[in-house]
């Protein structure tokens, strides 16, 4: 009887497991239908010509520990097309390392070709990259706010291009696109890649488009001041200060604005550690902002689908924990299906087809992304091949460590802000071994990766053994990408050289 009763258990948690996925999906897809309705209404404005009309523009760039990229940034910042005396520069510099002296140099050294820059130093780090922010924005000049994190080469006509945008007074922010410099370094910097083009050419425009909550994404983008100061200000009680005043700003009225048209270049994290070190922050934080702002956004007088699409948008990191319980229930499944389900296997056919939906519809998501970011059919298709699976497999993989953050996120569990290391990685050649800003440690939960790996594989020959090949490929895909994320994480942390 118990034996029976967990049978029917296990079904039950991985068939809501799955409605899950499906009603996620539905939503990427319904973006996807938001972009083909709005694309042809998306016109670009023309950046801003007119010198007499060019406002005072604050350009912060909070900084922690940038020995590698702080040069490049400063200068990249310093060469907008623009007058020098309609902006200032604020190097928000939290750093305790050579970064410094690094920077201060660089300052100096622009302050003498007449930029208007200082070079801001905290007493403390208090409110992490928040806080520094905040602490900026009390004695910055300008009349908009423009935001680059470390890692980011504004392009010289950013902020001509991103202010023309703003144009009524209820505009609160404009978000550029990231384009990546470093994309062709790895199979791990081509999946992120891959991911976040579709993130910006599908989500971000549909939601912008769409009227639904959409967020500033941290960096490459303008703030308007009053637009910061009425929505309460910058808020360090999460990880994803960005998300939540995005949210705090809409619930107030102000409309946020993506243009795809605007490209911000910026480097990928190459190795594991970094990876899973933004990883973390982003899932965890998501799941933060959703505990603060979810009650806020169903008690907003926002439309129906607004509130709903705000609900999967701060609900998309959960999506972890659901994929990982998933993956855990099905090899248990295996066995359930040749006992419970004996002579029966036709009442499997619904879940199934929800698992196949599922991958369906968001390679529908993706595909679409590829035909509007690659020159040709032809490489759209090459593109989606090469890397949908791959995106599974390693976002499968990465399953148990963004799940912790989430779990930690929605239990309210405080962590320090830990930034992502850059290294300066541009190309093939680069290497990030043997340089600061990387911990050298193997974490335990890389060992648990480890072990899941092993417990998929234990999956894949149950299917055989059965002769039941329906969730094979999904067991692949679990199985290649805990293995990868283990091993990749154990060797980069251990190896030097």
């Amino acid at each position: 009887m118990l034996t029976l009763i967990l049978e029917y258990a296990v079904v039950s948690i991985y068939m809501i497991c799955l409605v899950l996925i499906v009603l996620y999906s539905f939503g990427q897809l319904h973006l996807v239908i938001t972009f083909y309705r709005n694309r042809a209404k998306s016109h670009p404005v023309p950046p801003l010509t007119d010198e007499n009309e060019l406002p005072f523009v604050t350009i912060q760039l909070p900084i922690y520990n940038e020995l590698y990229v702080v040069e490049r940034l400063l200068e990249a910042a310093s060469q907008q097309d623009y007058p020098k005396d309609r902006f200032e520069i604020q190097l928000l510099d939290d750093s305790n390392d050579d970064t410094v002296e690094v920077a201060a140099r660089k300052v100096a050294e622009l302050q003498a070709r007449g930029i208007q820059i200082s070079h801001v130093r905290r007493p403390d780090r208090h409110g992490f990259k928040a806080g520094a922010l905040g602490y900026g924005l009390e004695f910055a000049k300008g009349e908009f706010i423009a935001i680059f994190d470390a890692d980011f080469l504004p392009k010289s006509n950013f902020l001509r291009a991103t202010l023309a945008n703003f144009t009524h007074d209820n505009v609160g922010v404009v978000q550029a696109r990231w384009e990546h410099i470093n994309q062709h370094y790895s199979i791990f910097t081509e999946v992120q890649a891959f991911h976040l083009d579709a993130h910006f050419t599908i989500e971000q425009f549909s939601r912008s488009m769409g009227g639904y909550y959409m967020n500033f994404n941290g960096t490459a983008g303008v703030w308007r001041k009053t637009c910061i100061e009425d929505a309460g200000g910058w808020h360090s009680d999460t990880l994803t200060e960005d998300l939540d005043l995005s949210y705090r700003a809409q619930i107030k009225g102000w409309e946020f604005r993506y243009v795809d048209e605007i490209g911000a270049p910026a480097e990928l994290p190459a190795e594991m550690g970094a990876i899973k070190s933004q990883q973390y922050r982003w899932m965890k934080g998501g799941a933060e902002v959703a505990r603060k702002m979810l009650r806020k956004v169903w008690q907003s007088d926002a439309p129906l689908m607004r509130k709903v699409h705000g609900t999967l948008h701060l609900l998309s990191s959960a999506v972890f924990m659901v994929v990982l319980i998933l993956g855990a229930m099905s090899v248990p499944l295996l066995y359930i299906k040749h006992d419970l389900f004996e002579g029966k296997m036709g009442l499997l056919v619904i879940p199934i087809a929800f698992l196949m939906g599922s991958f369906i519809n968001l390679a529908i998501f993706y595909l679409v992304t590829m035909l509007n970011r690659e020159k040709s059919l032809k490489a759209s298709l090459k593109r989606l091949v090469l890397h949908y699976i791959p995106f599974l497999a390693l976002t499968m993989g990465l399953s148990l460590h963004n799940s912790i953050a989430v779990l930690q996120g929605f239990a309210g569990k405080k962590t320090p802000f830990i930034r992502t290391p850059k290294f300066n990685i541009t190309q093939k050649s680069d290497r990030w071994r043997d340089v600061k800003y990387r911990t050298g440690k193997v974490k335990p939960s890389v060992f648990a990766e480890i072990l899941m790996a092993i417990y998929f594989s234990l999956g894949v020959a149950l299917s055989f053994h059965f002769d039941d090949m329906a969730i094979l490929p999904f067991m692949l895909m679990q199985c290649v990408g805990f293995g990868v994320i283990g091993f990749v994480s154990f060797k980069h942390a251990a190896t030097h050289g």
